[in-house]
């Protein structure tokens, strides 16, 4: 390709142009649809382009994100959307929450990034705020930016403070993609390419089955191999909103202090109220050794995310080395002064509640759907706002997406298989667009039904 930096600098200051209008005209909004096909086409990644192509089909396929306010999205021509997917758990709080956009506002006319030097007071407040909200004796937190972030950091504080290497983890997990991370996912499509990866024994088991976990653990001993940690999700996102037995987490708790193992949670895409408490191991009153956070943790503004823990185990962090883990912008004052303002929207507005209430609600009336289309549904899985419906093939999957998608729901699948469709809506979805997504629903189901 010609490359022209002439032409990048005229590039660039067309689109700060284009984006400080407060409208675009029709040719406008279809010249900035263009653009976008051709430059994920060429630049960004084509395969998913043609993924989303397939499971938006209805077209207007190239429908392109704009703004939003809330569980609605709007896209670059002003057609309106129910979110039902909230970014896989990034939107909680919805589309441009005021107050959050307010807070980062407000930290960018003081200071955006840090001096990393001297003390960066929003980040102190964060951690001070995420020993409060954190279950147990959690006081201690590192930020970053991304959830695979927050897993590595979890990966790397268990090692240092057990000295051992091993890990255990669920099969179909999902926990990011960086290598570190990538070594705990239980999914063959994004390991196996990319083999060998961490370069410690890692073991999977079925998600939800204690006794494999104990099975694991007892023959690692008896081996003479040292399992630093168990790392689990506590309701299984990407793998569709697999809520595992209510005895599995105690039991994990119990075996890991019986074996000498660390417990992580990783609640980057079930915490901060997602599946009706502000944390989903509170479902089964457990503290865990680590917990990770992220997503929905900067509140749909800044990228934020976090690993935490005890003082005791913090240990390995601060002595002798307080350096061993470090990162230049991950807690900049701008993701904190984010996550701040979205702390205090949860707990002011009780979101966790309303994740419960309104998952009870959403979750009642699919079953009822499976019901009455049990040839359509398999099943309807989740807790709170974090919900799947499992089809009984992917193509009929793929032809629910695409139908809501016709009737202006937002939807996906997970990762790349229509076998299985999140609801993920953000927690401030009102009863009203929950009643008006299930109409729509119907209204797919019906026309699928016509055809099977």
């Amino acid at each position: 390709m010609n490359k022209s930096r002439e032409e990048a600098q005229t590039l660039a200051q067309q689109w700060l142009d284009l984006t400080a209008k407060p409208e675009l005209t029709e040719e406008e909004a279809h010249s900035v649809i263009a653009d976008a096909k051709k430059n994920f086409a060429n630049y960004v990644n084509k395969g998913w382009l043609e993924y989303r192509k397939s499971v938006t089909e209805a077209g207007q396929w190239a429908a392109t994100e704009w703004t939003g306010r809330g569980a609605v999205l709007r896209d670059v021509l002003g057609r309106e959307y129910i979110d039902c997917l909230g970014g896989y758990g990034l939107l909680s709080l919805g589309w441009a929450h005021p107050r959050v956009v307010g807070a980062v506002q407000a930290q960018l006319r003081r200071t955006p990034m840090p001096s990393l030097e001297l003390i960066n007071p929003a980040r102190g407040v964060l951690s001070k705020l995420m020993a409060h909200i954190t279950p147990g004796d959690i006081q201690y937190s590192f930020f970053a930016a991304s959830g695979t972030e927050a897993v590595e950091g979890a990966i790397k504080l268990a090692k240092l403070y057990t000295k051992k290497s091993g890990f255990i983890v669920a099969v179909r997990a999902f926990h990011g993609k960086t290598m570190g991370s990538l070594s705990m996912m239980g999914k063959a499509e994004y390991r196996q390419p990319l083999l060998p990866l961490y370069g410690g024994p890692v073991y999977h088991v079925p998600h939800g089955d204690a006794a494999a976990v104990e099975q694991q653990l007892e023959i690692c001993k008896t081996v003479g191999i040292d399992i630093a940690a168990v790392l689990m999700e506590p309701v299984q996102g990407e793998a569709g909103a697999i809520d595992p037995p209510d005895d599995f987490w105690p039991r994990l708790r119990v075996l890991c202090d019986q074996y000498g193992a660390l417990l992580i949670a990783d609640e980057v895409q079930t915490g901060m109220g997602r599946t009706g408490k502000m944390w989903a191991v509170e479902h089964w009153d457990v503290a865990p050794d680590i917990l990770c956070s992220g997503k929905a943790l900067g509140g749909g503004v800044m990228p934020v995310s976090a690993f935490c823990s005890t003082p005791d185990i913090w240990e390995a962090l601060m002595h002798p080395n307080p350096f061993m883990h470090t990162n230049t912008t991950g807690s900049n004052p701008l993701a904190c002064a984010a996550a701040i303002a979205t702390i205090s929207v949860i707990l002011e507005e009780r979101l966790w509640e309303q994740a419960a209430e309104k998952g009870t609600y959403f979750k009642g009336k699919l079953k009822e759907l499976v019901t009455r289309y049990p040839h359509i549904y398999a099943r309807i899985t989740g807790k709170g706002l974090l919900l799947a419906q499992h089809f009984h093939n992917a193509e009929v999957g793929y032809r629910v997406a695409a139908g809501l998608f016709r009737r202006n729901v937002l939807v996906a699948g997970t990762l790349t298989n229509a076998h299985t469709i999140r609801v993920e809506p953000p927690l401030v979805i009102t009863r009203e667009q929950i009643d008006e997504v299930l109409n729509r629903l119907e209204d797919t189901l019906q026309d699928i039904s016509h055809s099977l």
